[in-house]
């Protein structure tokens, strides 16, 4: 039997279509990208960097970069303050204009991620997922995706869940293509950037918890 149109893209193409387009924005974002590392070396201090280990295709653990939003403000016992706190006007200009996600390009270039599929979320998340929340990583997570454009962390951690795996079963170049779009306008209008609870997203705790009071950035 020979593979659709859509499993040739999936298999053979789109990882292509991630290097070559990465490629092309880091050369010529390179500039924007020196610029904003200036900036926030200036004020935000360092490092330029925000690390994190994050799970990708098949679960697989890497090491994702985003730009630095938050200081390192503590409180007297040495923990550090709240997000809300910590997040300055400038990390939320970063955020809500999405260059802080920029260094992710790199990722995307060596293979970690790709243009579009699921947010790579945390790893302490990988416990507590249902069966139907684990196969957002059949694919690789990406920089943008359909719950991104459908609401970011405005949307219900559920119906985030949904529309990513919603995509895995239907990736496409069109798909892709429609998205990569739609997330260029989102960008421009800076929609969806906050829940409506907190100044970043409530973690994740299970799909039958609530009352979530810690924070995090997706």
């Amino acid at each position: 039997m020979k593979p659709s149109k859509d499993g040739i893209y999936r298999r053979f193409i789109k990882r292509a279509m991630d290097f070559i387009l990465s490629l092309i924005a880091i050369v010529i974002l390179s500039p924007v990208l020196l610029v904003v590392a200036l900036l926030v070396r200036v004020k935000l201090g360092s490092p330029v960097l925000f690390k994190q280990k994050r799970p990708g295709l098949n679960e697989d653990v890497f090491l994702m970069y985003k730009f630095r939003t938050m200081t390192d403000e503590r409180d007297e016992h040495g923990e550090l303050l709240p997000d809300n706190v910590r997040l300055t006007r400038f990390g939320r200009l970063l955020r809500s204009t999405s260059l802080d996600e920029l260094p992710e390009l790199f990722n995307i270039l060596r293979g970690d991620m790709s243009i579009v599929g699921p947010r790579p979320l945390l790893v302490q998340y990988l416990p507590i997922y249902n069966d139907h929340q684990k196969r957002r990583h059949e694919v690789r997570p990406g920089l943008s995706g359909l719950a991104q454009v459908n609401g970011r962390n405005a949307i219900s951690w559920e119906n985030k869940f949904d529309l990513d795996v919603e995509y895995v079963d239907n990736v496409s170049f069109i798909g892709d293509w429609k998205i990569i779009f739609l997330t260029i306008k989102k960008v421009f209008v800076r929609e969806g950037i906050n829940s409506e609870a907190a100044a970043t997203m409530e973690p994740f705790k299970g799909s039958n918890c609530s009352n979530q009071k810690e924070r995090i950035k997706l």
